[in-house]
């Protein structure tokens, strides 16, 4: 029986990438592990023997590694708050998409399942609140580029045709 260990963001990103690896090629390998992170063959190897006695994957040496269904649990759970963070930094903040990668990968590990989800509704929210929805963000952009709140123009214009056009009906 595998022993219950804390899991690191270093083994969280192990378990990551092979998710994603696993998704995209069905089998996973050493190599390609090394390869997408960067990193020597002997060293994933080391971390595939911590992560095997965690009961996380099913490794055998020169064989093909295989997440166990805890490995896979984790694995989604990370790459599902990976993508999250990193949609919300780049449609959200505006942040271009290597540094927001990168950002991502940082934030992945620290924030609750909680905190994602807000994450999540309120970028659902925005794109679906006829008070915010695209143009917000447009505003938004133009206010981190320009430090000009524009969607306050709009405001008041919309104000001024409001009122005009309750005069004209109060006759």
């Amino acid at each position: 029986m595998a022993k219950k260990k804390r899991i690191t963001q270093t083994m969280e990103d192990y378990l990551e990438v092979m998710y994603n690896l696993e998704k995209e090629k069905k089998i996973v390998r050493v190599k390609d592990i090394a390869k997408k992170m960067n990193v020597r063959m002997p060293t994933v190897t080391n971390m595939l023997k911590n992560l095997s006695k965690c009961g996380l994957v099913n490794y055998e040496r020169y064989e093909y590694i295989e997440l166990t269904d805890e490995g896979k649990k984790i694995g989604a759970e990370i790459t599902r708050r990976h993508n999250a963070l990193k949609k919300f930094l780049m449609n959200i903040l505006g942040i271009d998409e290597k540094k927001a990668e990168d950002e991502a990968c940082r934030m992945e590990h620290a924030v609750s399942g909680e905190t994602l989800n807000r994450f999540v509704d309120f970028m659902e929210f925005i794109e679906v609140c006829p008070r915010a929805g695209k143009e917000w963000l447009t505003y938004f952009q133009d206010f981190l580029n320009k430090k000009e709140l524009t969607c306050l123009k709009f405001k008041d214009s919309f104000e001024k045709i409001i009122k005009e056009y309750s005069k004209k009906i109060k006759g």
